[in-house]
């Protein structure tokens, strides 16, 4: 019973990150591209703990930290990039 409904839970989550995809493709803003560049980060964390719960292991554990981190510091420097357009700021005095 959790194998299918698993199974289940996994084609939803594909169907969301490919609708994920084409927002982030033809987004009409660049706040709606980011918004669904970090939604896609979460369901691929969702995406690998159901994966997880499938294969009853934790060999998944580190890649879902490396993909949380990774998709931290990406909202926070596209936050950065539209709030000023500069990421990394640079005072050379």
């Amino acid at each position: 019973m959790v194998h299918t409904v698993s199974l289940i839970v996994l084609f939803f989550m594909s169907l969301s990150i490919f609708v994920c995809f084409i927002r982030f493709i033809i987004g009409p803003t660049l706040s709606d591209r980011v918004v669904a560049l970090d939604t896609i980060g979460l369901n691929l964390i969702g995406f690998i703990g159901v994966i997880m719960i499938i294969q009853e292991t934790i060999a998944y554990a580190e890649v879902i930290l490396v993909i949380a981190i990774l998709a931290f510091i990406g909202s926070i420097a596209l936050a950065k990039f539209i709030e000023g357009g500069v990421v990394l700021d640079r005072d050379n005095h």
